[in-house]
């Protein structure tokens, strides 16, 4: 297993597939930097309180908890890791032997940020991902959160989004998002998945594959039994297909659907409600990715090979971004993907459990993927792009006036995704409303400036130096 001795291996992310690769390059013999937008380690799946005011019991909030501690220690304490916490890879550039990462490290509204220049011998994105949330009339409305910030606010602050909370969408996702809100002392009214019970039957396809992975179904059971625990319905095949309020969701409408996602009529009834958490799903953060050059599947997944490598040679990428599987196939992943990076073999016992992992990932997508009958719930004044306010009668006018459904003209007509969050809410909704999806073509996620940067952190990239050939860890790594 050992690796190509003073290689430098740079790791965005600091997830259970970054912690993992870390971890592992660093084993491997590689000199290793971490890198993370946040301010400390964990990701979005193992998010906590900060060092300064810690939960007493920080383990009941989460699962797996052991296995964090476990990676954040051993990345925290190698000798050839250095961990840049609050450090936001804001661009990256295509060299003739490899890449250069632009990086600014410090609070990410503080002005002066210091920059970075990295280009490492090998890359490994672990980029994750973030919710896709259907839109549906009045999802503008104050009260509507995407599954994700609402389990965040929960996870990360204790915040409950509000007193009478609906969960709705699609996927395993939604079950830990219900047990969050209920631990903040909210009031779960229901938890309503989108798919009903003919794709739900999916996961009981090839059941020894389950078998590989029993830690998942013990996981679910516990879910079901808090659920069951605080007398939450969860029910099958339906949909919060409309929020209501005035300035504020005040009830929604939740109706029946069939099996390709279209409300049937007669069966909608509305819910009092002061707040609705919603997840379709996820979508992976391409943009790295993308600027790389990284060929990309018809779902716009990150292709890799047996060793996690992608298209390009030096990038590797694991997690989320190659394929929504959950903390398992993260972890296995980018086990694997670090020590690839490194110039070692990987562990025999990480590629088998990425490779066990993976069918886990494709039952999620036969069983929970987004159906194409989402859009009769939509109409002509419902808001498509929230910066924007661009309506999808607006949308479709654009597209028959111009006779275009190529997304960068209908964009740039209609500004559907041109707004501050710049398509990552609505990019891929718009996308598929115009029958645009393409993964070779540029799609929403090429963004020259991934994220929003001052002219005055652009003023001083000039100097920005690479880091030291000394290890030395910095900021926040709990």
């Amino acid at each position: 297993m050992n690796g190509v001795r003073g290689r430098h291996v740079v790791v965005v992310g600091a997830g259970p597939a970054g912690l993992a690769a870390a971890r592992a390059a660093a084993d491997a013999g590689a000199r290793v930097t971490l890198l993370d937008a946040a301010d400390g380690l964990g990701g979005q799946y193992w998010r906590h309180l900060p060092q300064a005011r810690p939960a007493a019991r920080e383990q009941v909030l989460h699962h797996r908890w052991d296995t964090y501690r476990e990676l954040s220690a051993a990345v925290r304490e190698h000798p050839a890791v250095t961990v840049r916490a609050s450090a936001q890879v804001w661009s990256l550039d295509r060299l003739d032997d490899g890449v250069r990462l632009h990086v600014l490290v410090g609070e990410p509204d503080d002005a002066g940020r210091a920059p970075l220049a990295l280009a490492p011998d090998a890359l490994v994105l672990a980029t994750g991902a973030h919710d896709r949330t259907l839109p549906f009339p009045g999802w503008q409305l104050p009260g509507v959160y995407s599954a994700g910030a609402a389990q965040a606010l929960a996870k990360g602050e204790r915040v409950a989004v509000g007193r009478r909370v609906v969960v709705a969408g699609a996927g395993p996702f939604l079950l830990p998002v219900a047990s969050s809100l209920l631990r903040t002392g909210a009031a779960v009214l229901g938890v309503h998945e989108a798919s009903r019970a003919g794709a739900l039957a999916r996961w009981l396809d090839r059941p020894w594959e389950l078998a590989a992975v029993p830690g998942k179904a013990a996981e679910l059971a516990g879910y079901v039994a808090e659920l069951a625990r605080h007398r939450v319905p969860w029910r099958a095949g339906e949909a919060v297909v409309a929020a209501h309020g005035d300035g504020q969701v005040e009830a929604v409408t939740i109706a029946r659907l069939d099996a390709r996602w279209a409300p049937v009529p007669g069966t909608e009834r509305v819910v009092a409600a002061d707040a609705v958490a919603v997840s379709h799903g996820f979508t992976p953060r391409l943009e790295l990715a993308v600027a790389a050059g990284c060929a990309l599947t018809p779902g716009r997944f990150v292709v890799v090979d047996r060793a996690q490598a992608t298209s390009v040679p030096g990038v590797w990428a694991a997690g989320e971004v190659t394929g929504i599987g959950g903390a398992d196939a993260a972890l296995a992943e980018g086990a694997v993907a670090g020590a690839a990076a490194a110039g070692a073999d990987p562990a025999p016992s990480a590629v088998r459990a990425r490779d066990r992992a993976r069918g886990f990932t494709a039952r999620i997508e036969a069983a929970h993927g987004v159906r194409g009958g989402w859009v009769r719930w939509l109409r002509d004044d419902t808001v498509v792009c929230r910066c924007e306010e661009t309506t999808y009668g607006r949308l479709r006018e654009v597209a028959d006036l111009t006779a275009s459904r190529e997304t960068r003209s209908v964009k740039l007509t209609s500004r559907a995704g041109l707004g501050p969050c710049q398509a990552r809410m609505c990019g891929r909704t718009v996308e598929e409303l115009l029958g645009a999806m393409d993964p070779g073509g540029p799609g929403v996620d090429r963004r020259p400036v991934v994220v929003p940067v001052r002219l005055g952190d652009l003023a001083a990239l000039p100097d920005a130096p690479e880091l030291p050939p000394t290890p030395a860890t910095t900021g926040d790594p709990t």
